[in-house]
């Protein structure tokens, strides 16, 4: 995989630093420890403002993650989509997702360590039903699901624990869903 902001030599622990004094001077907590192995889907939610980008930077390198994270293309214009790419992004076409699907399972076939990080939501919007598209990649690729999260109203994000998919998806998101149903976004009124 390609070489991002949290893989680069020597500006990668700076800014880790630099991301752990931000992180204490605004009083945010990180919770979770680095992964024995660095293979999973990671979910973000809840994803309810644009801050939740930098506070996701932040906290994936307090915890010494190496993710690559996946966005709507249009967040990729020329000339910042070799930026948007080395912070670990991904453009989507979320009108083929079938494709994302299919090549997200490609990549962890090809690759020993990988997370990618996926907003359920696939908006900042208030949303009633989550897209799937992060199961079945897990399921698919016979991965595990790390449930990263931001809980605004205590002020800590971080990764709690993995959830590996039955294949029964109605139960599994049920599962999932039930996690995050205390966790308060950073724009209320998309929680």
């Amino acid at each position: 995989m390609r070489i991002t902001i949290f893989s680069t030599p020597l500006v990668t622990p700076l800014l880790r630093w630099c991301s752990i004094l931000v992180l204490a001077l605004i009083g945010w907590k990180i919770r979770g420890g680095e992964l024995e192995r660095q293979r999973c889907v990671m979910i973000g939610a809840p994803h309810t403002s644009n801050w939740d980008f930098p506070l996701m930077i932040m906290a994936v390198l307090k915890l010494k993650l190496r993710i690559y994270w996946m966005g709507k293309h249009t967040l990729f214009p020329f000339p910042f989509a070799s930026l948007m790419k080395w912070l670990g992004g991904i453009p989507i076409d979320r009108g083929r997702p079938h494709n994302v699907v299919r090549e997200t399972v490609r990549q962890f076939e090809q690759h020993d360590e990988l997370i990618v990080l996926v907003p359920p939501e696939g908006t900042r919007s208030k949303v009633k039903h989550w897209k799937s598209g992060f199961y079945h990649i897990a399921s698919n690729a016979g991965v595990p699901i790390l449930l990263g999260y931001v809980d605004a109203g205590k002020k800590e994000a971080g990764v709690a624990d993995f959830y590996r998919p039955s294949g029964d998806l109605e139960r599994d998101m049920a599962a999932i869903r039930e996690f995050y149903a205390e966790k308060r976004g950073l724009n209320l009124a998309n929680t």
